[in-house]
């Protein structure tokens, strides 16, 4: 290619070095002759004739030091080193030496180091020249060619003379013009030139391998070694053009006449320095005398463009560092060509629409890819503004991934250039970045074209990857009716939804469409049948309703295997997949035959596992067939019996009871109403159909199946027959006397009813009424018996209750009720007759005032109290029951029995004893008496006036009359005396007590001791009433000969000495009480606590605790005479 054809621009900005920060110019090197020059790390190295070497700083701080004696010749810069090499002279008609010098490493006179220094000797040993040199970055590799044509390698470090020995590799006829080393993954070449011939060695290790790859060289400083964008490529000068060798080959050629001075690499760049034939005129240089000018050309190679050019006075030397081109000319300036930045050279291709070229640039420029997109951009838009919609389609293709493309769409929507929009959309979706949208519109660009061999082209890819929406796809070809290309997309991607849209509405092949359901996996194959089942139903019922089957026992799709492999391996076989059969039974609603095959085929393949639905449905259908059809026909007879076997073979909880009643009763089924009226007991349902049905015979016979378990069946049978006017007596009869066996209905009742019907004369009913006036009287004397019974035993209660208020009750109990072991004191004694150890009630007693013995029997009549107290409100139930018996008298009975109309007072909360203030005198009793304590008498402290009261149960030891008024009259609160009467003046205290063996005796008398007051305690039964405790004394214990602990003498529980009973809580034991500390004191109204007291007591005068407390009504009182009483006794009204 000639660079004649190449556009040439100015992306270089040539200028004179200047000194830092000022505008003065460089003139470091005006007095200096330069013979050769280098650079490569971080300084430009100069030589000169006078064997000196100046190294310039990007300060252009110029160092110099005396290198040789006469002349540098050759120098060297590494790039990865800091190591110069340099070639000259020393003496006159010698060899030049080789030095390398460590500019790191410094010496006294701060100059570079000389690490070594060896001769340049040319293969004869005789004197000559060195032409060229060359270096390796490795460092143990170097090169050194002379005038007479010899190449000397010098293998091992450079650095050293040690072990490093030349090697003649060559011997040519010419003068070696350039040297360079390319290293490769796998080899070393040597590149050489010579004036005739341009060759390549490979250096290894065992020797050098020459090839010769032109026969045409070059002159010195024309051949330089390209960087890696040109692959490290030598390029050689001559006056015909630039030619370009490879590792064994020679490469490109770009045809440029003219004679080349100097070559260099920058970057891509070449620039080469040619003679120009225009010389400057005399009287423009400074001399006055016209100078030689040399002509430097940047070329591009990569982009194959002229990057600058201009005339410089005879170029010196051209060195690349600091990333710039430096020039030394002829006039000893130092000249600076600055490479423009990108942006500007692009900015100068786009105002010349040079697209292409900006792109090659951008791109060799390592440009960022936003930038290049907005290169391809405009280029597109270039392209497409001059009309060439081709070319801008492919620049709008390489912008895909950045630019949006709707952009690039709206250009070429129009249908003439539907194919530049085919073409865009294909790539788009190649690179995968096509949405649904796109993929709409490039198939309807297919199918406007009617281009079906690129349409197919694109779906029916089997060996790539899909770059499109498969469902966007299948909607397009359905919708412009290629259904061949659908389905492939539907069945091949597994779109089986649409793969049934469109077998079953577009292409109506049904068989096709239940041929790929059943190849389906459960899930999908029943969701698919739930969706399309109706469909196929109506077109093949046959095959789907087997598919249904299929699908709800246990599923296999077609193509598997009937065994799996992991079965046959040993493992385990795979769950049973069965649908649940009642999701498809909508599938069968316009064909009952094979719905009723369904259903039958389910019951009998899962009878435990189908739902209600299924056998609710089965019984509707079957009794809906069976109503439509013919009466007596074997297929009406089938149905029957196959509802009937439904009903009665199944399982309680399989069909809904309720609705399969319903569905009889509406479709009349008679067998099946009775069967589920007997299945759900609903007795009187049966009763009242055959009532409905006026079927005598099968009413006497449920009421005789069925009357034991439901007895009103009888009465609701004698209402049936009264209200029928044909003769029924047969059947009244009958009725009758089973309402007397089991006393279902009073006899007034049973006339009531009877005496509508005209056919029921007395004759009917005379038996009956006789047998129930017998009846009466037999209940009217056993009634008689039982209420002289009971007046008997009241009578007896009472003279008990009488004998206890007034007569000493005597303990003879001469053994502990606990343990059984013989009394001994201290013990406690109870009315009940029960008597305890003091240690043996402490243990066992649960409520220090009650008998342990019979405190269970008394709480379950307290009990029965309060259950009575709670029920006697309960209005609504008493009513409730009264309406709904049969016998309303019965009830109110029953209510009178448990004593709901009788005003009952019970209380069941006594005061503590802790919480009951300290009264010096009688303390209010409590609604249940403490037991009576009998202890031995022992000698104790004089309590304190102040103390606490005592404990639950009091050990009363009979006090002497060497006790101190004080100590002997004082009396805590709830302590009970057994002694009626106050003692005389002037007797000691306990004179009065009962005594039982001599001195030994029970405290039932003394000062401040109140009476003994039996109680009941609420409803507790004379004989549980327990003795009541002594008040504390203290006294010396006296030993009495006659009680021993195996026969303790009788305690006696003295009555009233006055012949009436009276209060002693009344005004005459108010005062002061002999050898008592106490002060007078009012005894508190007692109506609420004591229940002896009678209803309606005026609360002004104290009550006597020993009256008879008012009872409730009982019926059997002997004291009433009213006439009234007899009304309301329901044992005399009868």
């Amino acid at each position: 290619m000639t660079f004649l054809q190449w556009r040439r621009f100015t992306f270089f900005d040539k200028e004179v070095v200047k000194r830092p920060g000022t505008e003065v110019e460089f003139t470091g090197l005006q007095e200096v002759d330069i013979t050769v020059s280098t650079s490569g790390h971080g300084s430009i190295i100069f030589g000169d004739t006078e064997g000196s070497v100046h190294m310039l700083s990007r300060d252009l701080d110029l160092i110099s030091f005396r290198a040789y004696e006469l002349r540098v010749t050759q120098l060297y810069q590494l790039k990865q080193h800091n190591i110069i090499v340099s070639i000259g002279n020393d003496e006159t008609g010698l060899n030049p030496l080789i030095k390398v010098w460590n500019v790191d490493k410094l010496d006294k006179s701060g100059n570079p180091t000389v690490t070594r220094i060896t001769r340049a000797l040319p293969g004869h040993n005789r004197p000559s020249p060195v032409t060229a040199l060359t270096v390796s970055e490795s460092l143990n590799l170097m090169a050194v060619g002379f005038l007479d044509g010899s190449i000397m390698l010098y293998r091992g470090d450079v650095m050293k003379d040690r072990h490093s020995k030349p090697q003649l590799i060559s011997q040519e006829k010419a003068m070696v013009t350039g040297l360079a080393f390319r290293h490769s993954q796998y080899n070393t070449t040597l590149f050489v030139s010579t004036e005739d011939a341009t060759m390549s060695f490979i250096v290894t290790s065992k020797g050098v391998k020459k090839t010769v790859l032109d026969l045409h060289g070059c002159t010195i400083g024309c051949a330089v070694l390209s960087d890696s964008s040109q692959d490290h490529q030598f390029v050689v000068g001559r006056s015909d053009a630039l030619y370009f060798y490879q590792h064994g080959e020679r490469g490109s050629c770009f045809v440029f006449e003219g004679n080349k001075n100097r070559l260099m690499w920058f970057r891509n760049y070449l620039l080469v320095v040619t003679k120009d034939n225009k010389a400057i005129p005399r009287g423009i240089g400074g001399d006055g005398t016209g100078k030689v000018m040399d002509m430097v050309t940047v070329y591009d190679i990569t982009n194959k463009f002229i990057a600058y050019s201009a005339p410089v006075p005879e170029v010196l030397s051209v060195v690349v560092e600091w990333g710039s081109l430096y020039i030394l000319g002829g006039d000893r300036k130092l000249y600076l060509l600055r490479e423009k930045d990108t942006q500007t050279k692009l900015e100068t291709l786009f105002k010349k629409n040079l697209y292409v070229m900006a792109i090659n640039l951008a791109k060799s420029q390592h440009y960022d890819n936003d930038g290049l997109i907005d290169i391809f951009t405009q280029y597109g838009d270039h392209l497409y503004g001059k009309g060439d919609h081709d070319g801008a389609i492919q620049q709008y293709i390489r912008t895909i991934g950045s630019l949006e493309p709707s952009y690039v769409i709206r250009k070429f929507l129009d249908a003439q250039r539907i194919h530049n929009l085919t073409a865009y959309l294909q790539a788009l979706h190649k690179q995968g970045l096509a949405n649904e949208d796109h993929t709409t519109l490039l198939l309807n660009c297919y199918t406007k074209l009617k281009d079906n061999g690129k349409l197919e082209e694109f779906i029916m890819t089997e060996d790539r990857e899909v770059n499109f929406d498969v469902e966007t796809a299948i909607k397009v070809c359905r919708q412009a009716g290629y259904f061949k290309h659908a389905l492939y997309l539907s069945e091949k991607h597994k779109r089986h939804d649409w793969y049934l849209k469109i077998q079953l509405e577009d292409i109506r092949d049904f068989q096709k469409a239940l041929s790929h359901i059943s190849g389906l996996q459960f899930d999908e194959a029943m969701e698919n049948m739930k969706k399309y089942g109706k469909t196929l139903m109506s077109q093949e019922p046959l095959k789907t309703t087997e598919l249904l089957k299929l699908l709800c026992t246990d599923y296999k799709p077609k193509d598997e295997p009937l065994v799996d492999s992991s079965t046959l391996q040993g493992g385990m076989p795979p769950r049973v997949q069965r649908a649940p059969a009642e999701d498809f039974i909508h599938i069968f609603v316009n064909n009952s035959s094979k719905l009723g095959e369904f259903l039958e085929h389910m019951i009998k393949a899962q009878p435990d596992s189908c739902p209600q639905l299924i056998y609710n449905t089965y019984l509707e259908l079957c009794l809906n067939e069976m109503t439509h059809g013919e009466e007596g026909t074997s297929h009406r007879k089938d149905l029957e019996r196959r509802a009937m076997d439904l009903l009665q073979t199944t399982g309680e909880d399989r069909y809904d009871i309720d609705l399969a009643l319903v569905l009889c009763q509406k479709h009349n089924f008679s067998k099946g109403i009775l069967y589920l009226y007997e299945k759900a007991k609903l007795y009187q349902q049966i009763l009242h159909y055959h009532m409905d049905n006026d079927k005598y015979d099968n009413i006497l016979d449920v009421c005789k199946r069925y009357g034991s378990q439901d007895p009103n069946l009888w009465v609701q049978a004698l209402s049936y027959f009264a209200t029928k006017e044909k003769d029924c007596k047969p059947y009244i009869v009958d009725v009758l006397s089973q309402i007397d066996r089991h006393n279902l209905l009073p006899p007034l009742l049973v006339i009531q009813t009877l005496a509508h019907n005209s056919t029921a004369t007395l004759a009917v009913i005379k038996d009956y009424i006789v047998r129930r006036l017998q009846q009466e009287n037999d209940h009217i004397t056993e009634d008689e018996r039982l209420i002289e019974q009971y007046r008997e035993e009241t009578k007896t209660k009472r003279a008990e209750i009488e004998e206890m208020k007034s007569s000493a009750k005597i303990f003879q109990v001469s053994k502990c009720s606990v343990c059984s072991h013989p009394l001994e004191l201290p013990s406690v004694h109870f009315l009940c007759q029960h008597s305890y150890h003091q240690s043996c009630f402490e243990s066992y007693a649960d409520n220090d005032q009650e008998c342990p013995a019979c405190l269970p029997e008394n709480r379950k009549v307290l009990d029965i109290i309060k259950a009575q107290e709670q029920n006697k409100d309960l209005d609504e139930e008493f009513h409730r029951q009264l309406e709904n018996a049969q016998d309303g008298f019965s009830v109110v009975a029953d209510y009178f029995g448990r004593g709901v109309f009788n005003k009952v007072i019970l209380e069941d909360k006594f005061p503590s004893r802790e919480a009951t203030p300290a009264v010096p005198h009688v303390q209010p009793l409590p609604t249940q008496v403490p037991p009576v304590v009998q202890q031995l008498r022992r000698p104790s402290p004089a309590p304190d006036q102040h103390s606490s009261p005592s404990s639950s149960i009091k050990k009363t030891p009979t006090s002497s009359a060497r006790n101190s008024p004080h100590s002997s009259g004082r009396s805590t609160p709830h302590d009970w005396s057994m002694a009626p009467t106050p003692p005389k003046a002037g007797s000691p205290a306990g004179s009065h007590a009962s005594s039982y063996g001599g001195s030994d005796q029970a405290s039932y008398g003394g000062s401040g001791q109140t009476p003994f007051v039996p109680t009941t305690g609420g409803r507790r039964t004379p004989s549980s009433i327990p003795a009541v405790q002594g008040t504390r004394q203290t006294s010396s214990p006296r030993k009495s000969p006659a009680a021993t602990p195996s026969q303790p003498s009788p305690v006696r529980a003295f009555p009233p000495a006055r012949s009436e009973p009276t209060n002693p809580f009344g005004e005459d034991m108010a005062g002061d009480v002999k050898g008592g500390t106490g002060g007078p004191g009012k005894v508190p109204d007692e109506d609420s606590l004591n229940p002896f007291l009678q209803e309606g007591g005026q609360s002004g005068s104290p009550p006597n605790p020993f009256d008879e407390p008012a009872e409730p009504y009982n019926p059997f009182d002997e004291g009433v005479n009213d006439d009234d009483e007899d009304k309301n006794n329901p044992f005399l009204n009868s």
